[in-house]
Parts: C-alpha cells; sequence; structure tokens
C-alpha cells in the first residue's frame, strides 16, 4: 500500500504496510529503482491527524532498529521500528511530533555478535555540521528561478556545444576577512559574477555531498543525499545552483559511487554485516584510499547509487555529474598487487559487476534527463567509456583525457631546450582524440600534493613562466575536446591548492597576473564565439594538422574546421622562447587571414610582437597547400589566425 506524506494512517495498519508498494520492493530488490530517497529515510507523514515523520531504512540482518533523536533524549528504547513482514529487511516507524531540523539516527543491534550502533540515515537529506554527526529530519520545497535556463540548456549542454569548465572546491574559493568559509547563499553571487566574467561556461563542484573529513575534499562522503552542512542548508545549495543558473552557467557536481569512508556513523558495517561493502577486503577495500568499495552486484546497492544519482538531478536541477574514480570501480585489481584481488568468473581483471551498474546508470540518467551530461574520470585506455550502451559502451557522455593532462604537463614542464626530444608528447593525443568524447582537464589533482600549481611547473624565469602557462591554456583551448580548468589556474597562483585557505586573488594586483586572466577570458570568450572550436570536437573532420613534424623548431600548426567552405581558424604554437620571423605555414586558402589571438600582444604580459592583425596568403605552396602565410610567431607564443571562408584553391 503507497501512502503520499500527510494521508493518515493507523498504528495497526503502519506496522503490515508502507509507503513502500509492491512494485517499489521489486525494483528495490532488482536493483532499478532509482528514486528510493523518495521513500526511505525520514518523511513528513499523518497519523491519525497526528502530524511526525515516518522513518524508513534498510538494515536487512538487524535484530532491533530505533529512531533515537534530540526528540526523544536519544533514548533507544522510546521509538523501537518494525521490520517489514517480507524479505526487503527495511525497517519503519512513525514518529510524531519531529520538527524540521530535530537530529536523529538509527540505533542498530546486529543479528550477529551483539554489535550495536547509532547511525546516521543513508537517505537523510541534511546532517549536523561536522564534526558532529547526527542526521536532521529536513524537506526540500525551494521556488525556482531556473525556467529560462532549464528551457533551453539541452543546447547548452549538448555535446556539440561549448563547455568551458571552471572547477572550484567552495570552501577555499573565497572566505571570509575571518578565514571562515562562506555560505552557499554567501558565494553564489560572486562566484556567478566572476564565472561569468571570465566566459566560462559550467562550474564544476568538488564534492558537496556530506563528508566527515574536510581534508578529503569531500571525496570521501557518507551523506549520498546531503549537500555539506559546513556552508549551510539544502535550499542554500539549491539558491547557489538557481544563481548559477540564471546567469546562464551550468552546474557539474563531482560524484563519488566508487568508494566510501570507513566511520562508524556512515554506510560501513552497518547492520553488523557489510551491507554496502563486500565483505571480502580483496574486493571491498581500496588499499590506496583506505575506504570501502561498494558491492556492485548487490541489487539494493545498485538501487542506493542509481537513487543518489537521480536524486541531484531531480531535486537540485544539476546539470551533469562528473563520476570520480571510474578506473578504480572497472579494475578488480586496482591499486593492488598479486595476491591481494579476485579474478571475475572468465579469470579476468574486469569488475563485471560494476561495468553492468555504469552501463545501468547511464541509462537511467539518460533516459530520465536526455538534456544532461555524464563525465567519466577514467584514467586508463579503457575502450568505448563515452559511447553508447546498445553499441558496447559504458554509456557516458564524456570522458576526462588523462593522457593529453599527462603529456601536456610533462612537456611544458621540459626546458625548451630539450622540448624537441618530447615533440611526441605534443602530437600523440590526436592519434587517439576522436576514440572518446574527450575533456581536457587541468584540475585540482594536479597541483596538490607536491606537484606544484601551474606556473610553477613551467620552466625558466617569471617572464617565461607566464608565456608558457599562456601558451598551455591558448594549446588547449584550440585542442579537439572540451576544456577543464581548476580555480587558480587562470591568474598564475604560484602556490599549491591549499584547501585551508582561498585563492591568492591578491596576485592580480601585479601585472603578469591580470593579463593572465585577461588571456584566459579573452580565450573563453573566443571559444565561445567560433564554432568550429566545439561543433566538431569529438569528429576527425574538424581538426587537421598543418604541421606536426617540426620537433626542432619545436612548433605545431593546425585547423579547426566545420566544412571546407565555412570558417576556418588556424593556431600556430611556438614552444621555444625564439621568436621565428618569416616562417611559413601552408593554408588550405588564399586570401585574407585575421590575427584573432596572440598570447604574446602586451596586454597579456607578452613582447608584443605579431603580424599586424592579419596576412594576405601568398599563392606559393607549403605543407602540401596550394598557399602560405609567411608570419611573425613571437616567442612562447599561440597565435591564430581566423578565414571567413571561401576564396583560393583548395
Amino acid at each position: 500500500m503507497e501512502l503520499a506524506a500527510g494521508e493518515p494512517m493507523s498504528s495497526a495498519a503502519l506496522a503490515t504496510s508502507a509507503p513502500l508498494g509492491e512494485q517499489d520492493l521489486y525494483y528495490f530488490r532488482e536493483g532499478t529503482h532509482a528514486r528510493l530517497y523518495r521513500l526511505l529515510g525520514a518523511h513528513p507523514a499523518s497519523v491519525g491527524g497526528v502530524a511526525g515523520v515516518r522513518f524508513a531504512v534498510w538494515a536487512p540482518n538487524a535484530e532491533k532498529v530505533s529512531v533515537i533523536g534530540d526528540f526523544n533524549g536519544w533514548n533507544k528504547d522510546a521509538h523501537p521500528m518494525t521490520r517489514r513482514p517480507d524479505s526487503s529487511g527495511i525497517w519503519e516507524t512513525f514518529v510524531p511530533g519531529v520538527e524540521r531540523g530535530a537530529a536523529y539516527k538509527y540505533h542498530v543491534v546486529s543479528r550477529y555478535g551483539g554489535y550495536r550502533v547509532d547511525k546516521s540515515d543513508p537517505f537523510a537529506f541534511f546532517f549536523e555540521t561536522p564534526p558532529r554527526t547526527a542526521s536532521r529530519f529536513w524537506t526540500l520545497e525551494y521556488e525556482w528561478g531556473d525556467a529560462e535556463w532549464m528551457a533551453r540548456r539541452a543546447a547548452a549542454n549538448s555535446l556539440d556545444a561549448p563547455w568551458s569548465i571552471y572547477e572550484v572546491h567552495l570552501g577555499s574559493w573565497r572566505r571570509g576577512h575571518d578565514g571562515r568559509w562562506l555560505g552557499y547563499r554567501e558565494i553564489a553571487e560572486p562566484l556567478a559574477d566572476y564565472v561569468a566574467d571570465m566566459g566560462f561556461t559550467h562550474v564544476e563542484l568538488l564534492p558537496v555531498m556530506e563528508h566527515p573529513f574536510y581534508g578529503s575534499w569531500g571525496y570521501q562522503c557518507v551523506g549520498y543525499f546531503a549537500p555539506t552542512s559546513r556552508y549551510g542548508t539544502p535550499q542554500d545549495l539549491m539558491y547557489l545552483i538557481d544563481t548559477l543558473h540564471r546567469r546562464g552557467i551550468g552546474v557539474i557536481l563531482d560524484w563519488v559511487p566508487s568508494h566510501f569512508p570507513s566511520d562508524e556513523h556512515g554506510l560501513a558495517f552497518f547492520d553488523g554485516t557489510h551491507m554496502f561493502e563486500h565483505r571480502d577486503p580483496r574486493q571491498g577495500y581500496h588499499p590506496e584510499w583506505h575506504s570501502y568499495i561498494f558491492n556492485y552486484g548487490r541489487n539494493e546497492v545498485r538501487a542506493f547509487l542509481l537513487s543518489s544519482a537521480l536524486f541531484w538531478l531531480d531535486r537540485y536541477h544539476v546539470d551533469a555529474l562528473r563520476v570520480d574514480a571510474v578506473a578504480s570501480m572497472l579494475y578488480l585489481d586496482y591499486a593492488r598487487r598479486d595476491g591481494e584481488w579476485i579474478p571475475n568468473e572468465f579469470g579476468g581483471r574486469e569488475n563485471l559487476a560494476a561495468m553492468s551498474f555504469l552501463r545501468k546508470l547511464n541509462e537511467i540518467v539518460y533516459a530520465s534527463y536526455p538534456d544532461v551530461q555524464t563525465i567519466a574520470e577514467e584514467s586508463t585506455a579503457w575502450p568505448m567509456v563515452s559511447r553508447p550502451v546498445h553499441v558496447g559502451g559504458l554509456g557516458f557522455g564524456m570522458k576526462w583525457n588523462m593522457g593529453w593532462m599527462h603529456d601536456s604537463l610533462g612537456y611544458m614542464s621540459t626546458d625548451p631546450l630539450f622540448r624537441k626530444y618530447h615533440h611526441h608528447q605534443l602530437t600523440f593525443s590526436i592519434l587517439y582524440a576522436f576514440t572518446e568524447n574527450f575533456v581536457l582537464p587541468l584540475s585540482h589533482d594536479e597541483v596538490v600534493y607536491g606537484k606544484g600549481s601551474l606556473i610553477a611547473k613551467m620552466p625558466g624565469d617569471e617572464w617565461q613562466k607566464f608565456a608558457n602557462l599562456r601558451t598551455l591554456l591558448g594549446y588547449m583551448t584550440l585542442h579537439p575536446g572540451k576544456q577543464l580548468l581548476f580555480m587558480g589556474g587562470e591568474i598564475g597562483q604560484w602556490s599549491e591548492w591549499n584547501h585551508e585557505a582561498q585563492v591568492d586573488f591578491g596576485l592580480l594586483e601585479r601585472p603578469l597576473h591580470a593579463g593572465l586572466k585577461r588571456w584566459v577570458r579573452d580565450l573563453n570568450t573566443f571559444y565561445r564565439g567560433e564554432p568550429v572550436l566545439y561543433r566538431t570536437d569529438f569528429s576527425p573532420s574538424g581538426f587537421e594538422w598543418i604541421d606536426c613534424n617540426d620537433a626542432e623548431q619545436s612548433i605545431v600548426s593546425f585547423v579547426r574546421k566545420e566544412s571546407d567552405d565555412g570558417p576556418i581558424v588556424l593556431a600556430v604554437v611556438n614552444f621555444t622562447p625564439v621568436p621565428r620571423h618569416n616562417y611559413q605555414v601552408g593554408v588550405p586558402r588564399g586570401g585574407y587571414w585575421r590575427e584573432v589571438l596572440n598570447s604574446d600582444a602586451e596586454l597579456y604580459g607578452g613582447s608584443g610582437q605579431g603580424n599586424l592583425g592579419g596576412l594576405e596568403a601568398a599563392p606559393v605552396g607549403a605543407h602540401g597547400r596550394y598557399h602560405s602565410l609567411t608570419m611573425t610567431l613571437p616567442p612562447l607564443a599561440i597565435v591564430v589566425f581566423r578565414h571567413d571562408g571561401g576564396g583560393g584553391a583548395p
């Protein structure tokens, strides 16, 4: 029998029925129920005309479960729960008079070994602020103002739309004068203003789901349905997302179905057994992160995770989910030595259950929301991550290109004198660039743990460091694929990211830092205004090398296009501090090529060398083309030319 919120129900009936109907239970057991958050957890209800809260929790191996909270003095005997008379393992009770904001937990007594524990609610919508660990009863009403964005987001979130992503950790983007965190509402307008001014299309938030240890940056999550209370209430996070949407900015949430922490109040060993995780540590424990691995082969766990994913799309209007650490899910031997893992039924190292779960996740997400995206952080060469399930893929919309990131940063950190010996690191990415729908990430992972900030990775003196970084960011923008940049990279922050401090925006008083910021803004503006740079990101028809073999001078040149007779954008990149005068580049057309970007311009902190606004192509063959440009190529710089279309021989 299904019970709507507020529908009265007798105490006797409550013992034998619940809002979970037979169909709900069927899909729960099958592992395909994607909206369990409507049924499990704490929800307003009325029994006999008395308002209160219905609590429901899955604990199949419990002997007793009770609700404890500040409304009953945390008395484990005050509100015992009743086990459903079926095999679901769900316990329920109704508690009258519970008010919004009340703190509560479940007191669980296992049928095994006398294990007793107080657990937070896996389906709670809100938590106490850490280090306190209780759940809080909450409701999610909110009056959204983003109707215009929601009506057009299918176009804004499509694979042929521009994606320039600004990755943000809310606790350390900007702080109050006293060093405190800014709340979701406090940060909403400043963040929206900044991102809109800088021309980014999307904001990606490091996990905002509740996590006990701030230093985990949210990647050790216990509240899969609750935003962290460090920054405010669920409605405050809704306000932040709403504000970004009203400014035309999409919102991506990091989502972590790959592992969860061992904190006693969380999911681990929930009812005295390994409900959510594998029992065998060779399958259920991450040696690298000291956290537990979900049992993707257990249907109820699959339903829990599917419901979490849909929850953020349903209730928070999120535009994309970036799924963390997908490689750790796919490989049974991830971060393990021989003898520390169990092969699959065919003797291989692939996690067949995780593969099945990820495919179901993407099928359900795209069936429910064809106007959003899922993005995989997958660091290996696993095939067809961003290809549809029906053709054998995992079904993600996009995948982070970790290979491009490693090769590009490795190349850029090399002294320019020796870059000619590493030229393949620049060109190799194009060999596989169209095998997946790639995002090019310069993420938080690259500026922590002694890796140095982006600007600190660059070789040379201060001027050369900034010139190198401008060149890298320009090369990323012109390279096929969507782009992601972590906060601080856009201003050349010298220090590594520190989650206990804010981005050092004071550096913008210095010309080179201000110039870099202006360069990033202009890159984003140019990128968003040039369809050839994003409509064919995932098709080889949109990219063509002019010359990828000039290793001796460490120069590459290529074009981006949509068609042979439409606009063409030409990028020429000099990765050495030596200016190249009268450098000849073959082009596919005659006519005038306008110089539209030059990272060496003085307003960006460059030396001011360039081509006086553009060049006329001469009927002199080069690089297999009938026409060519003879240009000045500034030191450590990218210059970009545009041809409007038509004209000249092919």
